[in-house]
């Protein structure tokens, strides 16, 4: 496989995914200059909240200000940005004096209805971009309608380095094992599924953000072992739990998310919502388990809590099943930059 032998600069948050796939494009060659963006505004959190309820676009003056210094005379074959929040038209603008082609890849659903004004500089630099790729279907003809030039549907990814195993010690077992794990952020559907698995019974262990917000915290508490992680130790927790649930938001119009993928890239056994995108993706019952309500879910834990072998044979197989689908931060971006290659050259905007 060639490498990508390009200057490549990459603008996004400095941590998560979004570091991740920076890395990526390092591993495959390329000589990247990574900027937060967030890191060029005021500090203040009314900037994020701002953003949230009032749209990114106001910021693009800042924006445009910050990079004209840190950019100076600079110049690269690619500018990847990573999200956009805060890329207004004339941010892009501003990059095309620096960059050949500007693409813009995003995680979320940018025109979708949850997220609020929060990606509306997105939606205004649409048509400016040489290519959008995202990681729904919903959202291609949504951008198409916004005049995009380009776009490009791809599946989220695990990357090679942050969810490959890892040694699991008898300490790590103690302090992370559990029976059943469901790792990720409170939203208002996931508390009443959660509460009628544990009422059904299933030995259900909770980690992750804003759970006392849900309604259901009072049968909830027992079994939340704390808050967000990440690095190892998101590593070791999906690693040293027997089954792993898979929840999707439905505001945000989820069919898969990248629990879809980190799950089995760690070896962990994934149990999902039936979605035709996880149905895709691996065999049902010889690759992860599905369902369609507590019911069904709390059914399939159960069967999986009762045959070690057949669990770890099941786990086993959506590992080698998501590595041969190519559903890793190398293989994506690769796909992502090869793609925007394709495009024509943009003319140079006037200084």
């Amino acid at each position: 496989m060639s490498p990508l032998n390009l200057d490549i600069l990459y603008l996004g948050p400095k941590s998560g995914t979004c570091l991740d796939r920076a890395n990526a494009l390092r591993r495959l060659g390329a000589r990247v200059e990574h900027i937060d963006l967030r890191q060029l505004l005021p500090r203040t959190p009314w900037v994020d909240r701002w953003t949230w309820h009032v749209g990114g676009h106001w910021f693009g003056p800042l924006v445009v200000r910050a990079l004209q210094g840190v950019l100076a005379h600079k110049r690269y074959h690619l500018c990847h940005v990573d999200g956009g929040e805060w890329v207004s038209p004339a941010v892009v603008a501003l990059l095309r004096r620096h960059a050949d082609r500007v693409v813009n890849y995003n995680i979320d659903d940018p025109t979708g209805p949850r997220d609020g004004a929060r990606f509306s500089a997105y939606r205004r630099a649409a048509p400016h971009y040489d290519l959008m790729a995202v990681v729904r279907e919903d959202n291609l003809p949504e951008l198409q309608a916004l005049g995009a030039r380009r776009t490009l549907r791809v599946y989220r990814s695990a990357d090679e380095v942050s969810h490959a195993p890892r040694r699991v010690s008898d300490r790590d077992q103690l302090t992370w094992g559990s029976e059943v794990l469901f790792l990720g952020t409170w939203f208002p559907e996931r508390g009443p599924f959660l509460r009628d698995l544990i009422r059904l019974g299933v030995p259900l262990t909770i980690r992750g953000a804003h759970w006392h917000k849900a309604p259901e915290w009072p049968e909830l508490q027992a079994h939340w072992a704390g808050g967000s992680i990440g690095g190892d130790d998101y590593a070791l927790a999906i690693q040293c739990a027997r089954v792993n649930l898979g929840l999707l938001s439905r505001e945000n119009r989820d069919l898969h998310t990248t629990r879809s993928l980190e799950i089995p890239a760690l070896g962990g056994l994934f149990c999902a919502e039936r979605t035709p995108e996880h149905t895709a993706m691996y065999r049902e019952g010889e690759e992860a388990y599905f369902w369609r309500d507590a019911d069904e879910c709390a059914a399939m834990c159960r069967h999986a809590l009762a045959d070690e072998h057949r669990r770890a044979q099941v786990a086993r197989a959506g590992q080698a099943r998501y590595l041969r689908n190519g559903h890793t931060n190398e293989a994506v971006m690769r796909q992502v930059v090869e793609e925007a290659l394709r495009a024509p050259v943009a003319k140079r905007a006037m200084a």
